[in-house]
């Protein structure tokens, strides 16, 4: 009887096994990839292409201001009826008119502005830099992205490989209640032995349903982030990293300064207000501009009523003297901005510095916890060896064995947690020096 229990138990288990290497290499036809499904997200999706689309509006305001250093051409035409029309009678002479009663003009009108103190310069390089914010902005969210990405992603292996383990559990819970049931065909074993195995099969199912749903969950948050339809099934690889001794921390956070986006757009945002400040104090700049309209029109003199060739050319200056004091507050509002800007400048910096803190510390403590998770799971597997050992003896009941397994599965469900936290945390803290996740 004993080896016919040991003999069953031993095939239950091999098929647990043979899972957990299937775990272990997370080796799957069809799964995505952490950088497949990072790479098409930052290409698709709607939060990129509006960054994008903001880039082409900028090229749009530059091409506006610059279009101050090009002329504008139009053409006019004009028609009107005057009466009555202002005459003089000169005796034996008769009548005349000084202007028709139908006077028409069609004219083709140049400006062009020669020279005004460097607004247009001003206005140009503001616009340029507003470009470059925006590009900034792009990498960002795409960075954002990636970072959501990644929870999404690894939230699914771990919900995956925990369903596989769960499995794993009932399958060899099953199969023992099926024993348990011959045994007590024989009076070998008792109905309280079978109910304990019904409740664990049942806690164990409770547990899978629990992880499924939280499954779709993920899964209808993955196929969002990739725009695919929510009936989509998705499977994702095991890309879990390995733990990483002797973390280089010392110069974490001069690089983190160096490359967060954060502190790139607060650069970019100080030369923009800085530019923005310089545009404003020019308002008030004169304007010297050129003018040339020339066409046909009547009206002249002695034959009113013909059409002749005319022309008007000259040059102007626009200089403005008070302006309500307009210009004044605008200048104030710029230069508060300016400081308003090192203000949210430091606030990124010292949030900067606490990520990258918290990051190394969530690292350093993540992976102490993998090491110990592989201590757990080492002490379980040697345990249920053991229990093999007593219960061929006969000092322990089958319920005490299957404890043992139990403890074997949770190990491994802890120690695949631990690992996941690990990666998550090592990418939160690649996100806070500013290394591209993408």
């Amino acid at each position: 009887m004993i080896f016919k229990i040991n003999k069953y138990l031993s095939f239950a288990f091999l098929t647990a096994g043979l899972l957990s290497v299937e775990l272990a290499n997370g080796q799957t036809r069809d799964s995505l990839s952490l950088n497949t499904i990072i790479s098409e997200v930052v290409q698709n999706h709607p939060m990129v292409k509006k960054a994008m689309e903001e880039l082409s509006t900028s090229d749009a305001r530059i091409g506006l201001a610059q279009s101050n250093h090009l002329p504008t051409v139009d053409f006019t035409s004009s028609y009107s009826r005057i009466g009555p029309v202002p005459t003089i009678t000169i005796p034996d002479m008769g009548t005349f008119s000084f202007t028709p009663h139908d006077n028409y003009s069609a004219a083709v009108n140049f400006n062009q502005t020669i020279y005004d103190f460097g607004k247009t310069a001003k206005s140009v390089s503001l616009e340029k830099e507003g470009k470059e914010l925006n590009r900034q902005s792009v990498e960002q969210v795409k960075q954002k992205l990636s970072q959501v990405v990644i929870g999404n992603y690894y939230s699914l292996v771990y919900l995956q490989e925990a369903i596989k383990i769960k499995n794993e559990q009932l399958i060899t819970l099953n199969e023992h209640l099926q024993f348990v049931k011959k045994k007590q065909e024989t009076g070998s074993a008792t109905q309280y032995e079978i109910l304990t195995t019904e409740v664990r099969i049942s806690t164990i199912e409770n547990q899978k349903t629990d992880l499924e749903t939280a499954r779709k969950v993920q899964l209808c948050q993955l196929n969002l982030l990739m725009g695919q339809p929510q009936s989509t099934s998705q499977q994702v690889k095991n890309d879990v990293v390995e733990p990483i001794n002797n973390l280089q921390s010392d110069s974490l956070i001069t690089k983190a300064m160096q490359n967060r986006d954060e502190m790139k757009l607060a650069n970019e945002k100080a030369k923009l207000a800085s530019l923005r400040y310089s545009l404003t104090g020019s308002q008030n700049n004169a304007v010297f501009n050129a003018f040339l309209s020339g066409g046909v029109r009547n009206g002249y003199t002695p034959y009113l009523y013909d059409p002749k060739a005319n022309f008007v050319a000259g040059v102007g200056v626009r200089i403005p003297i008070f302006d309500g004091k307009r210009n004044k507050y605008n200048l104030i509002e710029a230069k508060s901005a300016i400081q308003v800007n090192d203000e949210e400048t430091e606030i990124a910096r010292r949030s900067i510095v606490n990520e990258v803190v918290e990051g190394e510390a969530n690292v350093k403590a993540a992976h102490q916890k993998v090491a110990q998770g592989e201590l757990q799971l080492k002490q379980a597997t040697q345990a249920y060896s053991l229990a093999k050992v007593r219960f061929e003896s006969g000092v322990i009941t089958n319920l005490e064995l299957l404890d043992g397994s139990t403890s074997v599965s949770e190990s491994r469900l802890m120690l695949l947690k631990a690992k996941i936290d690990y990666t998550v945390n090592l990418y939160k803290l690649k996100s806070a020096i500013g290394d591209r996740l993408y």
